[in-house]
């Protein structure tokens, strides 16, 4: 199990963690690079983000750990881009990523404007919990229209220009991307790797190539934080290891009163055959811990 020690490490060598860096640092324009080459490395095309949006749901407030997303930007295409980090379980974390992308979706279309104006949007979510089962550290979708009988693809056309204009429903939906930091344990190779290293552990190779990486190594160093800086920063990690200490526990907790419940029934089971087979009652008792009274019923 990661101690206290392990999760915060060796700072000196080690360089702000993304979750805090992305909610800090990565929101001001000297710093779009590493998110620029982030989103590049996990999106798989070429990222230029235009300005960082704010609404409701990421802007910074004194509430910061109940924020639900933690950056969204508009990329140069006029897309909408959601990058969100998550340290703790949570129920209806799916529900949850779809709701987020639909209130992004109608926070950016004005009051009378076409349908036309709906923005694409990206969702990434980085993960620190097991979402469930699966082989990959990495998923990628959207929602897909195939035909139940032919299994094609459908295409929607849409009159543009005076013209029928087809349209992939892919142009259209959100794309969401889980980023399941957990489930690495690679060597760092290719740049997706090395982001994968980094977001897990904070490390960052030396000579790293991997895009945004090299920014961050010069951005995103510990003791280049204000002493201030470094305390919040540093209470994070805390609150962080507190959060997950406490729903370890909980769910321990839950574990063992499961097992003292089911010890406890079958104990009274036990009991119950017993006595049906005349057994002594305290001979009941010794063996089950289960007092029988001359009328007691067990149930």
């Amino acid at each position: 199990m990661e101690t206290k020690a392990d999760f915060m490490g060796e700072l000196k060598g080690k360089y702000i963690r993304f979750d805090w860096a992305i909610k800090r640092l990565l929101r001001q324009k000297a710093n779009f690079a590493v998110l620029e080459r982030f989103l590049t490395v996990f999106l798989g095309e070429r990222i230029t983000i235009s300005e960082i949006l704010e609404s409701e749901g990421n802007q910074l407030t004194p509430e910061d750990k109940f924020n639900r997303v933690d950056i969204k930007a508009l990329n140069s295409k006029g897309e909408v881009i959601i990058v969100e980090i998550q340290n703790t379980r949570e129920v209806y974390f799916l529900e949850r990523v779809l709701y987020g992308v639909a209130k992004a979706i109608t926070e950016h279309i004005a009051l009378g404007e076409t349908y036309r104006s709906v923005k694409k949007v990206y969702s990434i979510s980085v993960l620190y919990f097991d979402l469930g089962k699966g082989n990959d550290y990495l998923y990628h979708g959207q929602n897909r229209l195939v035909g139940v009988h032919t299994k094609d693809l459908l295409v929607i056309n849409r009159r543009e220009r005076e013209a029928i204009a087809p349209r992939m429903p892919s142009e259209i939906f959100p794309e969401y991307i889980l980023i399941r930091v957990n489930e690495f344990n690679k060597v760092a190779v290719s740049p997706l790797e090395e982001w994968m290293r980094y977001l897990k552990d904070g490390t960052i190779d030396s000579h790293t190539t991997a895009p945004g990486l090299g920014e961050a190594r010069e951005k995103l160093r510990y003791y280049a934080m204000s002493p201030e800086e470094r305390h919040a920063y540093d209470e994070h990690l805390n609150a962080i290891m507190i959060q997950n200490d406490v729903l370890s526990n909980t769910r321990l907790e839950g574990l063992e009163e499961g097992l003292a419940k089911g010890k406890e029934e079958q104990n009274r089971e036990n009991a119950r055959k017993m006595r049906e087979l005349g057994v002594d009652p305290e001979i009941i008792r010794q063996v089950t811990g289960i007092s029988i009274g001359g009328h007691q019923r067990l149930t």
